[in-house]
C-alpha cells in the first residue's frame, strides 16, 4: 500500500478556526439503531435475487435469530434501566425510554420488511422451483388432509400437553421463545369463554413434507397440523378460535459474582430463570381474534407497542432448517472446503514448522486443523510439559476438548480457562468445564467482574536447548465448527518475548499477580484502550508534521466514545481513516472538520466477517496488529482481551493484502453515508469484486501452486539404478 503523505494544514486550520466539541451527541449514531441498520443489511442479502434462493432463506433466518437475541439482551437491558429510573443519556443523547420508543418503531418496520420479503419474494420463488409452502391447513386437499391427520395422531398427539385456564387452573408459564397455539374455548353446553394453549413441541420437526399435487414438493409447518387438529386436544370444549403466538423474555443474566461462592452453581441457577424472565415482546398471528389477543396482553402484562402482528409464520428461524435439508444443492452456493495451509500438512510436526517461522492462518479460507493439530500433537508428545488455553465458545463435539482431556490423562499439566459467562453458551461451557475437570485438567472459571474473551494457547515443551514456548493467538474462538463459516485470523509462533507474555497472561488469569512489564502483547482491561489511543494519536501527530499517516481498522463493532473521539481528532487534521465494521458503528462520516476523511464499510457475505485487524501507517514504517477485541467499551474495559503485533515482513504484507481486497469489495460491501444510512457500493463501470469469493479462489490456487512446486522439485531416480 502506498504511504499516505497528508497535506493537512488546510484541514487542521479549518478545524482550529471553529472549536469542535467531539463529545457532542450530534456526532454519534445510537448503538441500538446502528444494530437494527446492521440487521437491515443482512436482510438486504435475503432480498438480493442474484443470490441462490436457499442462501436467501438462510439470510432471512439469520435476521430473525439476530432480532430474538437483540430483544432478549439489549431491549431487556433498556427496560431494566427504565424500571430502575436510570436517567443518563447514551452517546447520541437519548434516554433509555427514548431509545425504547425508537427501537419499537424501527423494529416494527424491520419485521414488516422481513415478512414482505418472505411473502412477496421468497414464497413465489420457492413455488417457481416446485417447492410449495402450504401457508394454511385450510388450503389442503383431501389426500393431504388425510395424511396430516394421520401424522398428527401417530407422531404429534402423544407429545403434546394441552392446558386449559379456568378458575381452578391458573394461566400457565409460557417459556421464552417457545411457539404456542392459543385458543378461546367454551365448555360444551356453556357460554363462558376460557383460554387454552398448547406448546408446539421443539423436539419434533417444524417442517413436515406432505403428498404433493404435482411433481414438486409440498411442505407444511407443524403448528398448522396442530391447529387443524386442536379439537382432539380439548374434547370437552368447543373451539371458538385458535392462533399461534410466541413471547420473548428478558434473558440477560443477573449474576452477583462477589456474592456467589461458586460461580458455576450460580450460573446454573440463573440459567433456569432465563426461561421465565419479564415478557418484552409478543408475536401473534395478524388474524388473531381480538379477545384472545386482549387475554394474552393482560396476562403477560405487555404494552401495545411490544406486540408484533405477523403476516406469516412466526419465528422465521425455521428457514435455517430448510436451508440445511438435503436435495436442494442447486439452490445453494457450492460448498467450499477450507484449504490446507501451504507447507503444513497433517503429517508434519507442527512444532518443527513453527520453529521454521511464524505461521499465519486465515479461516475459513484455510483450514482450522493446524490449531486442532497443535493441541493433539501436544497431548501425545512426551516432550510437552504443559498446555494452557482460554475457551470462550467451542463446538458441540469439540476435538480440542478431547485433546485437552487426553493431554491431562497423559500426565501433562493442563490449565484451561472456560468462560462460563459466554452469552447463550453458558450451559454448553458448564458441560465442558465439568468434563475437563473429571479428566484431570485444572479449570479456571474466569475472573470476577470480567469476561475472558481472549483467544490464546500456550504449549510448553522441553527441547535440547531448553524450554521453548509455542503460542497460538487468534481473533476467533477455538470452535472448529464456526471456523468453517466465520472469517478469522490466527498466528502460531515460538517468539520468546510473546512466549513470556503468554505465560504472564495465564499466571494473571489463575490468580498470580501480573508482571511489572510486558514485551509484545497488550491486554484489556489493563492498557489496551490506551494502546489504541496512542496509536491513533501518533497518526494524528504524523499528519500534523506532514509525515505519512493512515489508519485501516477492521472489526465487528465500533461504539467506544474515547476511540471515536480520537478518530475524529485524527480526521480533523487530515488522516485518511478506512474502517471495515461489520455490525454496530456509532461513528458518523462526512462531517465537515470532523470526519471528512473517514469511510466506513460493512461486508455481509456468505461467511461472517469476524476478524479484528488494525493497520497504522506510522510515518512509512507501518505496523499491523490483530486481536480479540472490538472497539467497544465492553471489550476495552470489561473483558480480558489480547492485541498482538504481526512483525514478520511477509506476514504483514499478507495481512495488508487482505485489507486491500476487503476495501476493494464492491459486491458484498455496504458503505455508510453522511445521512447515517448504508448503501451498496456503486460498481457502475467497474468489474465486480467479491472479496470472500476471491479469498476462496486464492486459497485454492495457493495449494495448487504448492503442490506443483513439490512436483517440480521431486527427484526422479532412473529405473536402471533401481534395478541394480
Amino acid at each position: 500500500m502506498e504511504s499516505s503523505v497528508v497535506n493537512s494544514k488546510a484541514i487542521a486550520k479549518k478545524s482550529l478556526d471553529k472549536k469542535i466539541d467531539f463529545k457532542s451527541p450530534e456526532l454519534y449514531i445510537n448503538r441500538e439503531l446502528s444494530w437494527i441498520r446492521f440487521n437491515e443489511r443482512v436482510l438486504c442479502e435475503a432480498r438480493d435475487k442474484q443470490i441462490p434462493l436457499f442462501e436467501r432463506l438462510k439470510f432471512l433466518s439469520i435476521t430473525a435469530s439476530n432480532l430474538d437475541e437483540f430483544f432478549m439482551i439489549r431491549v431487556a437491558s433498556l427496560k431494566d434501566m427504565v424500571n430502575a429510573g436510570y436517567d443518563k443519556v447514551d452517546l447520541s443523547g437519548m434516554l433509555p425510554e427514548e431509545q425504547l420508543n425508537m427501537i419499537n418503531r424501527a423494529a416494527h418496520e424491520l419485521v414488516h420488511t422481513q415478512y414482505t420479503t418472505y411473502n412477496r419474494s421468497l414464497i413465489p420463488a420457492l413455488l417457481q422451483n416446485k417447492i410449495r409452502m402450504i401457508e394454511s391447513h385450510e388450503a389442503l386437499n383431501e389426500q393431504q388432509m388425510a395424511f396430516v391427520d394421520n401424522y398428527f395422531l401417530q407422531n404429534v398427539y402423544p407429545v403434546l400437553t394441552p392446558m386449559a385456564v379456568d378458575s381452578s387452573r391458573p394461566f400457565p408459564l409460557i417459556r421464552n421463545k417457545s411457539l404456542n397455539i392459543g385458543a378461546l374455548v367454551t365448555k360444551k353446553g356453556e357460554t363462558g369463554l376460557d383460554f387454552a394453549t398448547v406448546q408446539v413441541p421443539s423436539v419434533l420437526p417444524r417442517i413436515v413434507s406432505i403428498p404433493s399435487i404435482d411433481a414438486g414438493k409440498s411442505l407444511i409447518l407443524l403448528e398448522e397440523i396442530i391447529e387443524r387438529n386442536i379439537s382432539k386436544l380439548f374434547l370437552n370444549y368447543d373451539i371458538i378460535c385458535a392462533h399461534p403466538f410466541r413471547i420473548m423474555r428478558n434473558a440477560d443474566l443477573a449474576i452477583d459474582e462477589d456474592e456467589a461462592e461458586d460461580l458455576l452453581k450460580e450460573i446454573e441457577r440463573q440459567l433456569k430463570k432465563r426461561q421465565w424472565g419479564e415478557a418484552i415482546r409478543l408475536e401473534v398471528d395478524e388474524k388473531m381474534d381480538a379477545r384472545l389477543l386482549a387475554m394474552l396482553q393482560n396476562e403477560l402484562d405487555i404494552s401495545r407497542d411490544e406486540i408484533y402482528e405477523i403476516s406469516g409464520p412466526l419465528d422465521l428461524t425455521f428457514l435455517m432448517k430448510m436451508y440445511g435439508s438435503e436435495g436442494f444443492e442447486s439452490l445453494k452456493y457450492s460448498k467450499y472446503t477450507p484449504q490446507i495451509v501451504p507447507g503444513l500438512s497433517a503429517e508434519d510436526s507442527v512444532f518443527d514448522k513453527i520453529l521454521e517461522g511464524d505461521i499465519l492462518l486465515h479461516h475459513p479460507y484455510q483450514t482450522f486443523e493446524p490449531v486442532v493439530e497443535l493441541i493433539r500433537q501436544a497431548a501425545r508428545d512426551p516432550q510437552v510439559l504443559a498446555i494452557k488455553q482460554t475457551l470462550y465458545r467451542v463446538s458441540g463435539n469439540s476435538p480440542i476438548i478431547a485433546a485437552l482431556a487426553q493431554a491431562a490423562e497423559n500426565g501433562k499439566q493442563v490449565s484451561v480457562l472456560v468462560e462460563l459467562k459466554a452469552r447463550f453458551d453458558e450451559e454448553n461451557n458448564i458441560v465442558w468445564a465439568k468434563k475437563l475437570e473429571k479428566s484431570g485438567c485444572h479449570v479456571i472459571y474466569g475472573l470476577v467482574g470480567l469476561k475472558t474473551h481472549s483467544k490464546i494457547t500456550l504449549v510448553v515443551r522441553k527441547e535440547e536447548d531448553g524450554i521453548r514456548r509455542y503460542v497460538h493467538l487468534g481473533t476467533g474462538n477455538y470452535n472448529d465448527a464456526t471456523a468453517k463459516i466465520y472469517t478469522d485470523m490466527g498466528i502460531m509462533t515460538c517468539n520468546e518475548e510473546i512466549g513470556e507474555d503468554a505465560t504472564a497472561v495465564f499466571n494473571m488469569l489463575s490468580g498470580y499477580s501480573e508482571p511489572i512489564s510486558w514485551n509484545k502483547l497488550s491486554l484489556a482491561p489493563l492498557w489496551l484502550k490506551n494502546k489504541f489511543l496512542y496509536l491513533i494519536r501518533r497518526e494524528k501527530e504524523n499528519a500534523q508534521n506532514n509525515k505519512p499517516a493512515k489508519i485501516i481498522a477492521k472489526m465487528n463493532s465500533l461504539c467506544d466514545q474515547d476511540i471515536i473521539m480520537a478518530l475524529y481528532e485524527a480526521s480533523a487534521v487530515g488522516v485518511p481513516i478506512e474502517l471495515i465494521v461489520r455490525g454496530i458503528c456509532s461513528i458518523k462520516v462526512g462531517i465537515p472538520g470532523v470526519s471528512e476523511t473517514i469511510t466506513v464499510r460493512s461486508i455481509i457475505g456468505n461467511f461472517l466477517e469476524h476478524s479484528r485487524i488494525f493497520y497504522f501507517e506510522n510515518a512509512g514504517n507501518y505496523e499491523v496488529y490483530m486481536g480479540s477485541a472490538d472497539w467497544m467499551p465492553r471489550n476495552l474495559e470489561r473483558r480480558v482481551e489480547i492485541l498482538f503485533p504481526v512483525e514478520k515482513k511477509e506476514l504483514k504484507e499478507q495481512i495488508l493484502h487482505i485489507l486491500e481486497w476487503q476495501l476493494r469489495d464492491n459486491r458484498k460491501a455496504h458503505v455508510l453515508t453522511p445521512e447515517g444510512t448504508y448503501e451498496k457500493v456503486d460498481r457502475r463501470g467497474k468489474e465486480t469484486f467479491d472479496s470472500q469469493l476471491a479469498f476462496c479462489e486464492e486459497a485454492i490456487e495457493k495449494v495448487k501452486a504448492a503442490e506443483l512446486e513439490i512436483l517440480n522439485n521431486r527427484v526422479f531416480i532412473p529405473e536402471t539404478h533401481i534395478l541394480e
